[in-house]
């Protein structure tokens, strides 16, 4: 049995249908705060499973226990958490609350329990403002905003915890998969589930679908003078699917007879990066849909380029993406021509 905190979000839905459809039985907690309960009623839909729902926020150590004790968890996918960068910087004290104290129950529980497989949803955020490309995971960690440093201290947080089993001499050991997602987009083909913000998008597809849909007047691209092919940012964008799937490779590499010693970070993204342009040009012409943009000033913050080395994740999981950017766009488009305005 897997918990999905998180479960009711864009990537948390996504992979619970792989997680159901490789044979996995699932349950899943989501205080609703940035989901729909409706995304995981499309999950069974979409795979014909059921599964559990609860309704909670996993700062709450005795709901967390009672579930523990009700259910036989044997390995916990941690998607729980604040995801928007420029909230973050406005709203610091919430994402540290929220994203790190989190974990801090969930894992406290968890080892109560003697569940002690664990895979966190972390951020190519933790490479900060990276000095070389592509990005490896022994590169030197930082980050430039709070939502990046809640999952950087999370990270470090979740080193310690296979270093105090040495320590205890633990006869269950941690195992523990870090995944440093790029940038997911898409959805899922049936169009059933799908990227919906609640409020403001804070990525750039949801931008885009909203403006071809007529939800907003126009894209707006900040800056066009990166040192880049075509001036706008450059960025390694993972079709949803793909990264789902990321998931339940890590999982069964969790409960392998050779799985995870410990704590083990993996990339997970194409390994090629696509600007800006390119995307909002490709979505236009794959669907046949205008895009009207607008160039405006650079972001604080926002850096030139970041894409990512994924050979650990193919060599260690028998992961990689194999979705194009064609699908990308093409299956996000379908999801919000189906879905006006959401959920």
């Amino acid at each position: 049995m897997i918990l999905v905190t998180g479960g009711a979000g864009y990537i948390g839905s996504h992979t619970c249908v792989e997680l159901l459809q490789a044979g996995y039985k699932i349950i899943v907690i989501d205080n609703l705060s940035n989901s729909s309960e409706e995304s995981l009623k499309r999950v069974q839909k979409i795979t014909g499973k059921t599964f559990t729902f609860i309704k909670g926020d996993i700062r709450d150590a005795n709901l967390l226990k009672k579930t523990f004790q009700q259910y036989n968890i044997t390995s916990v996918i941690h998607f729980a958490g604040f995801k928007a960068v420029g909230e973050s910087c406005a709203i610091p004290l919430e994402y540290y609350d929220n994203n790190i104290n989190s974990t801090l129950v969930l894992t406290q529980v968890m080892q109560a329990a003697n569940c002690k497989n664990l895979v966190f949803s972390s951020s190519a955020t933790v490479y900060g403002n990276p000095k070389e490309l592509p990005l490896t995971e022994g590169m030197p960690l930082s980050a430039t905003n709070p939502y990046g440093r809640s999952k950087l201290i999370i990270e470090e947080i979740l080193r310690d915890l296979p270093a105090a089993d040495t320590i205890n001499k633990a006869k269950q050991p941690w195992s523990i998969a870090l995944l440093r997602y790029f940038n997911p987009v898409g959805a899922h083909k049936s169009g059933l589930i799908g990227e919906d913000p609640s409020d403001t998008p804070n990525n750039l597809m949801p931008f885009i679908t909203q403006t071809a849909i007529g939800r907003r007047d126009k894209l707006a691209i900040f800056g066009d003078d990166y040192d880049t092919r075509d001036g706008t940012g450059v960025r390694d964008y993972i079709h949803v699917v793909d990264l789902a799937l990321g998931h339940v490779k890590a999982v069964d590499k969790l409960l392998s007879v050779d799985g995870i010693s410990g704590v083990r970070a993996f990339n997970i993204g194409t390994g090629k990066g696509i600007s800006v342009l390119e995307m909002v040009n490709s979505f236009s012409k794959t669907n046949n849909v205008n895009v009207p943009y607008k160039i405006e000033p650079r972001r604080s913050g926002d850096i030139a380029a970041c894409y990512a080395d994924v050979s650990r994740a193919k060599n260690e999981l028998n992961w990689q993406a194999t979705r194009q950017l064609d699908d990308m766009v093409k299956d996000s488009w379908y999801w919000q021509s189906q879905n006006p305005h959401g959920y």
